[in-house]
């Protein structure tokens, strides 16, 4: 296999959950154009909808089963539906997530439940729901979204939930990665740094001294820069990579 052969997804299928906008739509075009068949998966079937054509243009197969990450019976609706319309699940993309700015003694129980309902307690679901799945067929790729949020405190902005969650998301691919290498399972984690996003207000000047002019490369990234390195851990160009944490985050976190 040459080096960009073992990037190729062609006959495989990934599920990329938050697919209908954001980063998870950036991964769902990126998995599409590396050859995968795209379970789209979210809340909003008009942004499914769009996504969806917009894979089909590049001659990607695609198919939208709509749920509630955080529900077990959707993710395993969202499974069925991705075996009906492929025959297997390949792949996983854990993305689907949600932050709330507010200091630790203002953050309300329900927003603390919310975040870490998304943000963890939907992953722990999915990846226990395709993880038996990928176990039944002897294998296959977890990749969970992290956030460089998970190794550092953001500022100015306190968000404690947010980077909580992401720690416990990074650890928890270590835990699942140990556990399941035997199965023939991956499971890597990719940390985003400060990414334009409509959950991440990067053009606000008054986030901009810190969260731009503090980074080596003095930019934000945009979730297109995220769409390889995801390739690149779904696929087997990383074989003999789990359990990792891959930081994309313009050296943000070297200072």
């Amino acid at each position: 296999m040459s080096v960009l052969d073992s990037f190729a997804l062609t006959g495989r299928t990934a599920v990329v959950t938050g697919s209908t906008r954001g980063l998870g739509r950036a991964f769902a075009r990126a998995l599409a154009e590396a050859g995968a068949s795209v379970v789209i998966t979210g809340r909003d079937a008009d942004a499914a909808a769009v996504v969806e054509a917009e894979l089909g243009e590049r001659g990607a197969r695609t198919c939208t089963v709509l749920g509630d990450v955080t529900v077990r019976a959707d993710v395993e609706r969202v499974l069925a539906g991705a075996v009906e319309a492929f025959g297997q699940v390949d792949v996983l993309v854990n993305n689907a997530g949600t932050c709330v700015h507010r200091p630790a003694l203002e953050v309300t129980d329900h927003e603390w439940r919310e975040v870490m309902g998304t943000n963890l307690d939907a992953l722990w679901i999915a990846c226990q729901v395709f993880g038996a799945h990928m176990t039944d067929r002897g294998g296959g790729t977890i990749v969970n979204v992290g956030s460089i949020s998970g190794t550092i405190v953001n500022r100015p902005q306190w968000q404690p939930a947010y980077n909580a969650s992401k720690a416990a998301v990074h650890h928890l691919t270590r835990s699942l990665a140990a556990e399941w290498a035997p199965q023939g399972i991956r499971v890597n984690a990719l940390a985003p740094g400060y990414m334009k996003t409509e959950m991440a207000p990067v053009d606000e000047p008054r986030f901009r001294r810190h969260w731009i002019e503090d980074a080596p490369q003095q930019r934000y990234g945009m979730p297109d820069e995220l769409g390889p390195a995801v390739v690149f851990l779904a696929s087997d160009a990383s074989s003999f990579m789990t359990g990792s944490v891959l930081v994309v985050d313009g050296g943000y976190t070297v200072f």
